[in-house]
């Protein structure tokens, strides 16, 4: 696979988030995690991108709104 950029906005508490990161775990997908629960800087950058919802997937600089596979599965095979 090649090298792509993923960053995952999370929580403590949300659930999909917690399967987001599985996914990537589980297919030794590296990943960034900002957490919105300890950073109050990505709770922000969050705000600034117009989110008020997570989990928010950016893969590659695409737009993934909740743990949405579909989605996922196809930006990574781009």
């Amino acid at each position: 696979m090649k090298n792509i950029d993923i960053y995952i906005y999370t929580s403590d508490t949300c659930i999909q988030c917690i399967k987001a990161k599985e996914y990537f775990k589980n297919r030794n997908i590296e990943f960034k995690e900002h957490n919105i629960s300890r950073q109050l800087e990505a709770k922000r950058e969050l705000i600034k991108m117009g989110y008020m919802s997570i989990p928010v997937i950016l893969i590659d600089g695409e737009h993934v709104l909740g743990f949405d596979l579909n989605r996922i599965e196809s930006l990574l095979q781009k």
